[in-house]
């Protein structure tokens, strides 16, 4: 059994070293986004979408560990949570501390990627309010019926009203 708590753990330390990297990596977003920096934050998806995957292979191993653990445990793995781990594992101390002290840390770095991660999907929705905000300018601008345009010998030339080149962002 201490072998299997050994092997969550470092699997779960595994896990926090990733997030970790993809802190400074999220913080980047932010100004990419401010920027607007396509071709950055197109690097940056890159560079996250590949520690996502190592993350999803990482995650797919601690499932198997916890599966194992529910069977020497003879409990259902589903029911097998860190408070619980922690509980059950209250007689072996070296253990209990191992998984409280990486629950406790791999907590503080998810909060704080999440908060990063939360600050630029505001950013992502406030840009695109923009966005939308200017295309249906331009669209109500361009088919406006009093808008006019004036040619060089100064005489009013109708402007196409049909819209044409124009989409609804709404629609």
């Amino acid at each position: 059994m201490a072998g299997l708590i050994s092997e969550l753990v470092s699997i779960m330390s595994s896990e926090n070293d990733l997030y970790k990297e993809l802190i400074p990596i999220a913080s980047r977003k932010t100004r990419v986004i401010i920027d607007n920096d396509l071709n950055a934050l197109q690097e940056i998806t890159d560079k996250e979408q590949l520690a996502i995957e190592k993350i999803n292979s990482l995650e797919r191993k601690r499932d198997e560990v916890i599966k194992n653990i529910g069977t020497v445990l003879s409990r259902d793995p589903a029911t097998l949570n860190m408070k619980t781990l922690i509980e059950i594992m209250k007689k072996q101390p070296a253990e209990k501390d191992a998984l409280c002290r990486i629950h406790d840390e791999l907590e503080r770095t998810l909060k704080t990627l999440v908060t990063i991660n939360d600050r630029n999907k505001l950013l992502i929705e406030q840009s695109l309010e923009m966005i939308d905000f200017n295309i249906n300018l331009i669209q109500s601008t361009r088919m406006s019926p009093g808008v006019s345009n004036y040619t060089r010998g100064a005489h009013e030339d109708q402007a196409s009203s049909s819209g044409t080149g124009m989409f609804d962002a709404k629609q």
